[in-house]
């Protein structure tokens, strides 16, 4: 038995429902040196309030348990070990917002467009009505974006993006960083309680006592509430890579028309070729070249965009 969305589907399948001579030509072609942002207030705020988050763990670590501890070894290794993970977790964010998540081009349902499929008699061709496309299959639009997104998975307001098939490893790479930092913040505020309960508190922070723990208190909830919700959202992106299934298409209880890439196999699509140091290289996939005195980088997933640029 077909589901709502299914039902909803079909109605597409109408040729008349088409009606490509109401679409407007494709916008130009933007250019390729620009870059992909949404620009949503919520989005942009939240993303703003995800960078502070980690600039106060990044605070709090440093100035708070590790520059007052008496070994410089616990320090360094500490203090390289958080900067290293949470530069790949910003990293990682960056890309994810500012990388195209595979739209489909704007207002391509023209007549000429149409005809220059060449679809053969019965063939089926869907359109989205918002954005005057035609919809590759497992495409969705975004209500924010205002774009059809092939393979969305869902918004983020966190990274101010969808996820989708161009942005999904970034995303993935992003929660599950965060989530590691957060344990490791977690780890070390409960040796420096101990730390602190064993030694004179005036001794074990440049800043007083009351402060001290009002600080590690605040980093503690911090490192908690984003460990549990990035560890949540990790292990839903792999479980939706492994049965080739989005959040949206779970959602809708969406019969698979397509056939599926499972397991490993789906984990090797969605990271970009075989297992190896690049599936956790948020730089993997973009490309620098420096133009009189500025350097342009180019997500080489986003070139292929007509109007990708905003």
């Amino acid at each position: 038995m077909h589901s709502p969305a299914h039902r909803c589907r079909d109605i597409e399948r109408q040729a008349g429902y088409l009606q490509p001579e109401h679409c407007a030509p494709p916008p130009p072609r933007g250019a390729v040196d620009g870059m992909w942002f949404i620009r949503d207030g919520c989005g942009i705020v939240c993303g703003v309030i995800t960078w502070l988050l980690v600039f106060y763990a990044e605070f709090v670590v440093l100035f708070v348990m590790l520059v007052p501890a008496k070994s410089l070894v616990y320090s360094f290794i500490n203090g390289f070990l958080f900067n290293t993970l949470a530069f790949l977790a910003l990293a990682s964010h960056g890309r994810a917002m500012l990388t195209d998540p595979g739209a489909v081009p704007k207002g391509n349902a023209t007549k000429e467009f149409i005809e220059s499929l060449q679809l053969k008699p019965g063939q089926v061709v869907y359109k989205c009505p918002k954005c005057c496309s035609i919809k590759p299959d497992r495409a969705h639009h975004c209500s924010v974006c205002k774009r059809c997104i092939r393979k969305m998975d869902h918004h983020c307001p966190w990274v101010n993006n969808c996820v989708g098939e161009n942005n999904q490893k970034y995303f993935v790479l992003f929660t599950m960083y965060i989530a590691l930092i957060s344990l490791h913040a977690l780890v070390m505020v409960a040796f420096h309680f101990l730390y602190c309960f064993e030694e004179d508190w005036t001794k074990c922070s440049t800043f007083s006592p009351p402060v001290t723990v009002i600080l590690l208190i605040l980093l503690c909830f911090e490192g908690l509430l984003f460990l549990i919700f990035t560890a949540v959202m990790f292990g839903t992106q792999i479980h939706s890579i492994c049965t080739d299934e989005t959040g949206i298409e779970r959602l809708k209880q969406e019969t698979a028309t397509w056939e599926k890439t499972m397991y490993w196999a789906g984990m090797k699509e969605a990271f970009g070729g075989p297992f190896s140091i690049a599936w956790f290289n948020p730089f993997s996939g973009l490309t620098c070249r420096r133009e009189k005195s500025t350097w342009i980088c180019v997500a080489q997933a986003a070139v292929t965009e007509e109007d990708g640029v905003l």
